[in-house]
Order: C-alpha cells, then structure tokens, then sequence
C-alpha cells in the first residue's frame, strides 16, 4: 500500500518579509486595431488567466486602478503550410479589455514626432533635404508626354 506524501513549500532561508514572489505571467499592451474609448487599455494575456488574475495583477504589482475586464479568446489561424505541404496553426492567445477606473485614461506616447523645426544653413539634414526634392522633381512624369512613361520612346 502507498504511502501519500505530505507536499511541503520549499523552505527559504531569510526573513519571509524579505522575500519577493514573481508572477508566473507576463501581460503584452497592445494597441488595438479599432478606436477604444480613452479608459480602455488592451492586452495580451496567457490563457490560463482569469479576469480575477487579471485584475489582482494590475492592482497589487501596478497599482493601477482597475474598473472592469472583459476578455476573449482570439484562434490561430490554420491557413499556413510547411514545406511538406501540411497545415501549420498559430497558437491560440487571450485577449483582455481592462477598463479603468472612473476617471483614469491612458493614451499611447508618441514615440515618433514629427520635425517642424527649420534645418540650419549647410547642415547634413538641409542637404539630404535639397537632395530628396531635387530626386521627386527628377522622377515627376513629364506632363507633356500624356501619362506616358519614359521609357516608352514616342
């Protein structure tokens, strides 16, 4: 007859206050395809996670406010084929819709401004400008040929 085993956490020297415990997941922000509302922030999540686990994640290590999670399921597409010619499937991913809250908003930072200052005289930028123009002034199609190409001789 076997013995049952009694299952015991993994002793630790230190003080247990002194102990630091890392999640088991990693949530991905992504920007979503279609508008969300400003209170609307998109993630990637593993499947194993609940909305529960989603909301206790955000909460105690971010310290982000959370109002409600909506989550969903997105199949991998089995469309693909492998060079023997069998279907290859993406693997399935969760989705999580976690809406803030009241009063909280996130937004994307702006990672690529547009330059709106002026080159200065002589400077690398400034000629690499008079370079590009003179390259679209050389490749605009000449009115006077009708649309034809260049390289179709008249």
């Amino acid at each position: 007859m076997p013995v049952a085993r009694m299952l015991h956490s993994v002793y630790q020297l230190g003080n247990p206050q002194l102990r630091i415990f890392r999640p088991n997941w990693f949530l991905t922000l992504v920007r979503p395809g279609k508008e969300q509302p400003p209170d609307t922030v998109q993630f990637r999540v593993p499947i194993e996670m609940t909305k529960y686990d989603i909301k206790n994640y955000l909460e105690k290590i971010y310290n982000v406010p959370v109002g409600a999670v909506r989550t969903r399921i997105q199949f991998g597409s089995n469309k693909k084929r492998n060079h023997l010619n069998q279907r290859v499937k993406t693997p399935d991913y969760k989705v999580a819709y976690v809406q803030l809250a009241q009063g909280q908003t996130f937004s994307f930072p702006n990672l690529f401004p547009e330059k709106d200052r002026v080159p200065e005289e002589g400077s690398l930028e400034e000629i690499q400008d008079k370079f590009m123009e003179d390259e679209k002034q050389r490749q605009k199609l000449d009115p006077r040929r009708g649309g034809v190409t260049e390289w179709f001789g008249l």
